[in-house]
């Protein structure tokens, strides 16, 4: 049986490539973006198999109103993907209170608003999908992308906590965490790249020009492939919860998660000197 769709951030990069495969092969979408002019080749080729709907993420309000729309639409929805997303670049020290905000409430407030929106109609279905984009940067952490990390090590928790919430509705939840992939911009593995640029300090040039060496040295994936590869996960029956797209960063992971354990192995004794003779009881006084 074909499925419902609904793509925010979908008028370019994965999130386009992901409701062309969609598309292709006979399910319906509902693809949202902040404009939906891009659109208009699909509807020409599609049909009726694509409702194009305007929605900015950040937008409390209309996000409801827009799940509602498609839901309503299509009578129902199958696999919801919060896509909408981008990197605030810059170090700690030079993002401003905008900066941060924005980025939070784009990556952050933007999918949980969604999921809000949506999980009524998958819960009553008692079937359903969130597909979650996160990155490999929600998983370990580099300089200048603080901002964009945060954002997406909140989505990794929030979308575990999600996963043991709904489960027992027939829900599934997938958190997708690609590397770098050759979207619009060309070749482009890093997952900090093409994203908003805080003014920067002189104090960081130096980081800036290392990092410059080395950016660019991972392979870039193929955002078809990566679309492939995503109806294979909406079709199978047992879902990863985590699943990374693209090998560049496969690695990297590996090692920053054994030095996590190496760490907490190392201080295990002072661990246990701060747990205290006293405090047994989980749950005490702090």
């Amino acid at each position: 049986m074909s499925k419902v769709w609904f793509v925010t951030g979908s008028s370019r990069g994965l999130g386009r490539c992901f409701i062309e495969a969609a598309l292709g092969r006979g399910d319906r979408v509902a693809a949202t973006a902040r404009s939906t002019e891009s659109f208009d080749a699909l509807v020409a080729t599609y049909g009726d198999a694509i409702l194009p709907l305007v929605l900015d993420v950040t937008d409390k309000a209309a996000v409801f109103e827009t799940v509602k729309r498609a839901a309503e639409h299509f009578g129902r929805l199958d696999v919801v993907v919060n896509n909408a997303g981008y990197a605030q670049i810059g170090a700690i020290e030079e993002l401003t209170e905008a900066d941060l905000r924005a980025q939070l409430e784009t990556n952050v407030f933007g999918p949980v608003w969604v999921v809000q929106a949506a999980l009524p109609f998958l819960r009553e279905q008692r079937a359903g999908h969130f597909i979650q984009l996160s990155s490999a940067a929600g998983l370990i952490a580099m300089p200048l992308g603080g901002a964009y990390q945060a954002s997406r090590w909140a989505i990794e928790a929030l979308s575990e906590t999600l996963a043991k919430e709904v489960a027992g509705f027939g829900v599934k939840v997938t958190i997708i965490e690609p590397g770098g992939f050759a979207t619009r911009d060309g070749k482009n593995p890093d997952p900090l790249a093409n994203g908003h640029v805080a003014e920067a300090s002189p104090v960081y040039d130096g980081l800036r020009r290392r990092l410059a060496e080395v950016a660019g040295k991972q392979p870039a994936g193929d955002p078809a492939a990566a679309a492939q590869a995503l109806l294979k996960i909406v079709d199978s029956a047992n879902p990863p919860l985590r699943v990374l797209f693209g090998q560049g960063f496969h690695s990297m992971i590996k090692q920053a998660y054994a030095d996590r354990l190496a760490t907490w192995d190392e201080w295990q004794d002072l661990s246990a000197e701060a747990q205290g003779a006293s405090a047994e009881i989980v749950g005490a006084s702090r």
